[in-house]
């Protein structure tokens, strides 16, 4: 039994997803298909790398991932699948999967080459689907491809740290469904500057000079809670992912407003930490 996982900017209002899970189950008829996301913002394969990378851990060592996002085959965006950390990933060489290489080697990387003989225009389907039913069969990844050496990396995943060590200028990568805003500033680059110092983080001309471990640590629940100004409450956390994000609590895109849209931030601003 093979579990694949699909994340794509497919949505869910055309036939695309329910095509390529057809074609699975024609191809592996005990499959486990698992949906990561289809709500990836059209083509942008940041958001692409930050949602994968934060999902494919949970799963077990063996599971297939096919990535539909920027996939089309050009002469600048081949198609690759790799291994990395016991689990198999098929998508385009657009610099999602470095945001997985950053912290563990793969195993194995292939440019896949079964091209010449699938007449394709729907590369997800025609392709990726095709390589997943050869991996989850027992088939090796040098039978539909040549060993490649490296991938493309992704601009913007790492901040920038000023010579002095003092300054680290990172960007917003991603803002989610409540409207929070993720950094690519992590908490042990964060750790590593600061040394112990204080600081001043800047996201507009917001200020935060506090980093908590989860979104509660910014209400004080000693006061009754009238008392509490609770809505609406800007703050800065080290998320899930031990990244800087900047939220507001109990947020609600309907209602109250997110970090995003109550702050003003949007993808690839600016984030600043000064240490004092």
């Amino acid at each position: 039994m093979a579990i694949i996982t699909l994340t794509t900017d497919f949505g869910e209002r055309d036939h695309f997803v329910g095509a390529i899970k057809g074609f699975i189950y024609s191809e592996i008829n005990d499959a486990v298909i698992v949906d990561i996301s289809h709500q990836v913002s059209p083509f942008n394969i940041l958001e692409a790398a930050y949602i994968l990378k934060n999902a494919y851990k949970s799963f077990p060592k063996g599971s297939i991932h096919i990535i539909g996002v920027d996939s089309e085959l050009t002469p600048e965006n081949r198609h690759i699948a790799v291994t990395i950390d016991g689990q198999h990933f098929i998508g385009a060489d657009n610099g999602i999967l470095s945001f997985l290489t950053q912290e563990i080697n793969p195993e194995k990387m292939v440019e896949i080459n079964i091209h010449d003989r699938i007449e394709s225009v729907f590369p997800v389907l025609d392709v990726f689907v095709k390589v997943a039913g050869h991996i989850a069969r027992g088939g090796t990844l040098e039978v539909i491809g040549r060993t490649i050496d490296s991938i493309k990396t992704l601009k913007g995943l790492s901040p920038i740290i000023n010579t002095a060590g003092n300054h680290i200028t990172g960007n917003v990568i991603y803002i989610d469904n409540y409207g929070n805003v993720i950094t690519n500033i992590s908490r042990a680059i964060f750790e590593k500057q600061r040394k112990g110092r204080e600081f001043e983080l800047y996201a507009r001309n917001h200020k935060f000079d506090v980093i908590h471990e989860k979104y509660s640590d910014a209400i004080n629940f000693t006061l009754e809670k009238h008392k509490r100004n609770e809505d609406g409450k800007k703050l800065a956390i080290f998320n899930s992912s031990n990244l800087i994000e900047i939220a507001i609590y109990r947020s609600n895109l309907d209602t109250v407003g997110g970090a995003s849209t109550l702050l003003g931030l949007n993808y690839r601003d600016t984030v600043t930490i000064g240490f004092l």
